[in-house]
């Protein structure tokens, strides 16, 4: 099968899409297909380097950085998508994300008749709320054109498929993420690092994730404010500078990828998710993989992950009070803590990329056959 992957984030990029984006490209070479990915051309200074690691070939549409926020890239208009799509001779178009580039990717698989499978990962509703105040019905609007042109659409979660209908997408199905449970181990738990992190042996409770608004990351305010309790914040943002004052003796360790990353979650005693926004909300699934128990907040993806009062637990969005409450109930229960972790990682064993990656390539199955049934009728 020939796939071209139009995504709207791809690594250097750190992030859900990028990641997601790469592991799809990955198991479809595993498996035999061919695929192509289309993304923005990264910043300049980061160069090709990348690329050379991708497992398939890479074509890169100019870009620009977004105003007030250079770390997202946006595509420019640009024929190469068009020529890329066509002279792949694609089988299926996969739009990762869609909402810039994947819009004019799905125009390019209609106009050339190749099937379009849409993945929803972002709620960019929610980021219009955060970062403008409004917006909303446009971005929905938007988020309707796409999907609803597309022959299917995947989403990440119970909570995701349910908003998606309730605006009126059609052919909807779920496909979940898939985690690296190799990578993310509970063996991994460093005490060199612990206590570096935490020099009196106290608790440590870790973010990671973008230091952005929309994260909401100032919930753990109150939580840094505890007696015995280190806050460690892992990740880059343009919120960084407000969030150093906000979290006072919190340790901020920046961007950290691959095995140093596993090594930070998996020598944590709590995982602290603060975004209400999440389709999915992978870095739950990496810190359940490590053997971390989990407090997030009980909207999104994270209620289809986190089994409340079994593997972490559950609490009312943006609502600081309860997130320091969860956080101070677990820091007094050390047999609870153990008991969530361990949870944690059995559930997630089975969730690995090739399973969640084998799903994706029968729903594009699903796609070609009903393709070809309307071309026969």
């Amino acid at each position: 099968m020939r796939v071209v992957i139009v995504t709207e984030s791809f690594p250097p990029d750190v992030n859900g899409v990028a990641h997601c984006a790469f592991q799809t490209a990955r198991h479809l070479v595993d498996r035999g297909h061919a695929p192509l990915v289309v993304a923005p051309a990264p910043a300049p200074a980061t160069g090709s380097a990348a690329d050379a690691q991708a497992p398939c070939p890479v074509v890169r549409i100019p870009s620009l950085p977004l105003p007030g926020y250079p770390q997202v890239r946006v595509a420019l208009p640009s024929r190469r998508l068009a020529a890329a799509v066509a002279e792949h001779r694609a089988d299926v178009v996969h739009l990762a994300s869609p909402f810039v580039l994947g819009v004019r990717g799905m125009a390019v698989a209609a106009r050339l008749g190749v099937p379009a499978v849409a993945v929803y990962q972002t709620d960019l509703a929610g980021y219009a709320r955060t970062y403008m105040g409004a917006g909303e019905a446009a971005a929905w609007r938007r988020i309707r054109a796409v999907h609803a042109a597309a022959d299917l659409t995947l989403a990440p979660s119970s909570a995701a498929r349910g908003d998606l209908e309730a605006h009126g997408i059609p052919r909807v199905r779920l496909w979940p993420r898939g985690v690296d449970t190799v990578r993310f181990r509970p063996e991994l738990r460093d005490e060199a690092l612990r206590r570096e992190l935490a020099p009196n042996g106290e608790l440590i409770v870790g973010y990671v994730g973008r230091l952005a608004p929309e994260k909401h990351v100032a919930l753990l305010a109150e939580a840094c404010a505890l007696p015995g309790v280190r806050v460690v914040v892992v990740g880059d943002g343009p919120s960084r500078a407000q969030l150093t004052g906000a979290l006072p003796g919190a340790v901020f360790l920046g961007r950290r990828t691959g095995d140093d990353l596993a090594r930070i979650f998996a020598s944590l005693d709590v995982f602290a998710h603060t975004g209400p926004f999440e389709t999915f909300c992978q870095t739950v699934q990496e810190a359940m993989a490590s053997g971390v128990p989990v407090v997030a907040p009980a909207v999104g993806g994270p209620l289809d992950l986190v089994d409340h009062g079994r593997t972490g637990l559950l609490v009312p969005p943006r609502d600081a009070g309860a997130v320091r409450d969860a956080i101070a109930a677990l820091a007094a229960d050390p047999a609870a803590r153990a008991a969530y972790g361990a949870a944690g990682r059995a559930t997630v064993e089975g969730r690995t990329w090739a399973a969640v990656g084998d799903r994706l390539i029968e729903h594009y199955e699903d796609v070609l056959v009903a393709r070809k049934a309307v071309l026969a009728a």
